[in-house]
């Protein structure tokens, strides 16, 4: 005779790994997707890079502003519209990254924003942050290129104003600097006046000696690393379609037993 709580209990188990079999299996599809876009990464840093420089001008056209491109520009600073960017942190230091526009062309504003280097962040109480002297006269920036400032994610205080939104217009009235998590050039452009160029310049080389830190932080290009988890869940996804044959051959053996045990005691009754 069969029993209620084996039969529920080898139900249970089927449904418990049929689900561990699904959720493994696309976990590690997950990983190999994954691993396509760290490697679509890794081939458009090894591609921009190995362009030749670019020279950026107000006609450049946006075809050739090539995402690791390295490029070089032109033009007097303007301090004024410089912004800080918070929760930018390096070799674990909190801190901020300045953003300041280099005008390329003053006839038709035309400009390119600059990510001039990373600064530590201020303790709160003790005043602003202290940023570096701006030089006078036609400047020359060289660096990557890169199609937005890299965002963070938006962290607004519930129901609260949108303390970190960048000002409607610049310069901000008293010559503060104004901290905001994101720098979208479309709304910069519109709260200072200028035509921007649709990509950033991220300072690099040496950089000038002007206190700030000229290394940006690289994505991360280890697609064979999550190959490897890929295939670690497809092993225990593996591992459990076994177990749910194991399972299931057991429960058809025993209803085959239970089977032949009537069979045979209603052979006997009939005797």
């Amino acid at each position: 005779m069969a029993r209620p709580h084996s039969t529920r209990y080898t139900v249970a188990a089927l449904l418990l790994l049929g689900i561990a079999v699904v959720i493994l299996v696309s976990l590690g599809q997950w990983q190999l997707r994954r691993s396509d876009e760290r490697r679509a990464i890794l081939d458009a840093i090894e591609a921009g890079r190995k362009q030749t420089p670019l020279v950026l001008t107000p006609a450049t056209p946006p075809a050739e502003m090539t995402a690791w491109r390295v490029a070089q520009a032109s033009g007097t600073w303007l301090p004024e519209f410089s912004v800080l960017l918070d929760n930018r942190n390096h070799d674990g230091k909190p801190g901020y990254w300045l953003a300041t526009p280099l005008l390329l062309d003053a006839s038709t504003r035309r400009a390119v924003l600059v990510l001039r280097g990373w600064l530590p962040r201020v303790i709160q109480g003790q005043g602003e942050p202290r940023l570096p002297a701006t030089p006078d006269g036609i400047q020359t920036v060289e660096g990557e290129l890169s199609v937005r400032v890299p965002r963070m994610f938006e962290l607004w205080s519930l129901g609260g104003p949108e303390s970190s939104s960048l000002p409607a217009a610049l310069p901000v009235a008293g010559g503060a600097v104004p901290q905001v998590q994101n720098l979208p050039l479309d709304a910069y452009a519109k709260a200072t006046g200028l035509s921007f160029l649709p990509t950033v310049l991220s300072q690099g080389g040496k950089g000038p000696d002007d206190g700030l830190v000229h290394d940006w932080p690289q994505p991360s290009v280890d697609f064979q690393q999550n190959t490897s988890y890929a295939v670690q869940w497809f092993a225990f996804g593996l591992i459990a379609a076994i177990a749910w044959l194991v399972v299931l051959g057991g429960a058809i053996k025993r209803m085959r037993q239970r089977g032949d045990s009537g069979a045979q005691a209603r052979a006997r009754a009939r005797r």
